[in-house]
């Protein structure tokens, strides 16, 4: 048995995988059997993959299942203990998996990894969904080094140290088996964005590690599900973020933030009003409705939830606020930033 696996989840995507399978399994196939989750696809993705590339095995499921339900019930049927979740639309380089399996290799309790995500429209750029790894700042406000809010950095070579992070993005996501389903799995309820975040963020609280590899590099299509500008995906970040901070973060942290979080989404949305963007404002508020509607479920489950240390415990997390550096002090990239990480 080979010791990675590379799992692509599809649905109806037989352009991109057209596009970008055959450099998977060139790339991979040296040390990695190659699956594609298909999520009940209508299209001939299955058929092409069975007559195009027979080494390529498949695994169906009946219905769409989404991201996160996709891989949750797909992996237990994968043998190999290392496993790469990786977007249908990321093109691969050679030899990206061998660095990645030295860190395995060294790092017994490493839960997820993710290699360095460069923007395959703009080739020299770090790409917006993961960068070279990724951060929260004290207010729970995801960012990454090269990317911070929607200011995106030019790859000179500046982080290329493999480091410890706060997570690993869902583009290619790096998974040893065992940690990811001792820690859970994907949250299935938070239906799109943030769902690795989330994970990682109950790897840390198992103890695990969770990394980037600065000496594997792939580069990312993007904009394959909700484009940026979606008030859709205003409303499931917003949501999402306040639903991981609710499950994670120790309780009399989570209500000091809640408040502050609170103000701050209200100027957000106060910012989208006058800019002429009213459906994003709505759609903040509908994202705090649902929470709170959510928020007794949530609280219920968290009585059986283990090992909730305070988040400046955890690798990647930022002491101070990226709001305040970002819009005040303009500081706009990830260099610029104060060194107050644990």
């Amino acid at each position: 048995m080979k010791p990675f696996a590379v799992a692509i989840l599809n649905w109806n995507g037989i352009d991109l995988l057209k596009r970008f399978l055959p450099l998977v399994i060139e790339h991979s196939s040296a040390i990695a059997t190659i699956y594609v989750v298909d999520n009940a696809s209508v299209d001939e993705s299955v058929s092409w993959i069975h007559a195009n590339h027979p080494e390529v095995k498949t695994i169906q499921l009946a219905e769409n299942h989404g991201y996160a339900g996709g891989y949750n019930k797909s992996i237990p049927s994968i043998e190999e203990e290392i496993i790469v979740l990786l977007n249908s639309d990321i093109e691969t380089t050679p030899n990206w998996l061998d660095p990645i399996k030295v860190l395995f290799d060294k790092k017994a309790a490493l839960a997820a990894c993710q290699p360095k995500i460069r923007d395959l429209k703009n080739r020299e750029n770090f790409e917006y969904a993961g960068a070279a790894g990724g951060f929260m700042d004290w207010l729970c406000y995801p960012f990454c080094r090269g990317r911070i809010f929607y200011e995106v950095e030019k790859d000179c070579n500046q982080y290329n140290d493999s480091r410890p992070v706060f997570w690993a993005t869902g583009a290619a996501l790096v998974v040893r088996k065992s940690h990811y389903l001792e820690a859970g799995g994907l949250d299935e309820s938070l239906f799109a964005h943030m769902e690795e975040i989330d994970l990682c963020w109950r790897m840390h609280r198992k103890n695990f590690e969770v990394y980037y590899c600065a000496e594997s590099t792939v580069f990312h299509l993007g904009g394959a599900t909700l484009h940026e500008s979606s008030p859709r995906k205003t409303f499931l970040n917003f949501r999402n973020n306040m639903i991981i901070m609710a499950k994670n973060l120790p309780k009399r942290e989570f209500l000091g933030k809640l408040l502050f979080r609170l103000v701050l989404d209200g100027v957000a949305g106060v910012k989208f009003l006058f800019e002429g963007q009213g459906a994003h404002t709505w759609q903040i508020f509908l994202a705090h409705f649902a929470f709170y509607k959510q928020l007794p479920k949530i609280l219920r489950e968290r009585r059986v939830a283990e090992n909730t240390p305070p988040m400046k415990t955890i690798p990647g997390a930022f002491r101070g606020t990226v709001i305040w550096h970002y819009f005040v002090k303009k500081q706009r990239k990830f260099s610029e930033l104060p060194n107050w990480f644990s």
